[in-house]
């Protein structure tokens, strides 16, 4: 039987990935497209769509509802959020006290104890704080999380690093796409011929969030990892694809370079075991030429939710046990609303 979903801010950019990635899903059907200002207009008529692949027909002729967690809840399992994060806590706390799932992009309570903060492979195992998050609030429903964008590519790359070497520190710049920004962004004369050196919360949210995903599940808490991450985030003008340039410090040497390759391309987790519809067959696709990855060239990798691994090298100037690489991942797919559908399969796959 179907599982019955709503998208919540469902005309935005991350609504509109939520559209277009649940569009032909094999058990999940959306039923519902809420938004705060477009209730009571056509899907059709009260999005700009601004993704690659044309909108799909049956989210044309929905009509947008207000955002009201009592009469979502009443019609449907799930519900993905791409709320603002000002005004998302109340809403998703009403679903989840009603017995919905909620899988939320939106930042609030990403580091709430409680809370699942879910990057697919690299912490699925983190989905067992529904149990105490239960406990603790009394829902009969759940809370889910996806981490900030630029976390979600960082920390899928990292993981297999952290499982075969174990990590000291981390040095990540960021070039990030203006989708980051959302629907309406930033205004073309900022950003056009123009790179932006400071994003306002970000790198405070690439530290502890990836402190949190790559964390140890202990008796019902997350032990953050004892890594120190050090963040820069500019924003640059590319449509879509975040690209990281990341130093990484390693507490065990590899034996070369093209070991490092082959453990990250050969790194599978559980998304991929449980052949969870959204996973990608390769979490991670390293490329050897000297010029990739590449924004357009490579953001689509494995439907988007692949991270592309490339400038694999040692960083032997900052010490023997440091290695460089240039990474890049969908920002609204494997950032956003990508993490969040598999977060929710995830879930259903320990919880069904």
């Amino acid at each position: 039987m179907a599982v019955k979903a709503a998208i919540l801010g469902a005309t935005g950019v991350v609504g509109q990935r939520f559209v277009q990635l649940l569009d032909g899903h094999p058990w999940i059907k959306v039923e519902v497209l809420a938004g705060r200002s477009s209730a009571g207009k056509l899907y059709s008529e009260a999005t700009k769509w601004v993704l690659e692949s044309p909108m799909p027909g049956w989210a044309a002729g929905i009509t947008v509802e207000p955002v009201d967690p009592e009469a979502i809840a009443e019609r449907v399992d799930v519900v993905f959020s791409a709320l603002p994060r000002s005004v998302a806590a109340p809403i998703e706390d009403a679903l989840a006290r009603r017995g919905v799932v909620v899988a939320s992009n939106a930042g609030a309570m990403r580091l709430d104890p409680d809370v699942p903060l879910l990057n697919g492979e690299v912490n699925w195992e983190h989905v067992k704080l529904v149990d105490v998050q239960r406990s603790n609030r009394g829902y009969e429903g759940a809370i889910l999380k996806n981490p900030n964008c630029t976390t979600a590519v960082l920390t899928l790359f990292l993981k297999p690093l952290l499982e075969e070497y174990g990590m000291k520190r981390v040095l990540v710049t960021t070039m990030q796409a203006i989708t980051g920004a959302g629907l309406r962004g930033l205004p073309a004369a900022m950003i056009m011929d123009n790179v932006i050196p400071y994003i306002e919360g970000e790198e405070g949210k690439v530290k502890t969030e990836s402190l949190k995903i790559l964390g140890r599940l202990v008796d019902g808490r997350v032990e953050p990892a004892d890594i120190a991450v050090e963040a820069t985030t500019t924003r640059v003008p590319v449509i879509d694809g975040h690209t990281e340039v990341v130093y990484v410090e390693l507490e065990r040497r590899p034996g070369s370079i093209e070991e490092v390759g082959e453990v990250l391309a050969s790194w599978r987790s559980m998304p991929q075991e449980a052949k969870l519809p959204t996973a990608p067959e390769k979490p991670l696709v390293v490329r050897w030429e000297p010029d990739r990855p590449q924004p357009r060239l490579d953001r689509l990798e494995g439907r988007g939710m692949s991270v592309v691994v490339g400038r694999l090298d040692w960083a032997r100037n900052l010490g023997d046990n440091w290695i460089r690489a240039v990474i890049l991942g969908h920002n609204t797919v494997r950032g956003a609303a990508g993490a969040a559908i598999l977060a929710y399969e995830v879930y259903r796959a320990l919880y069904s």
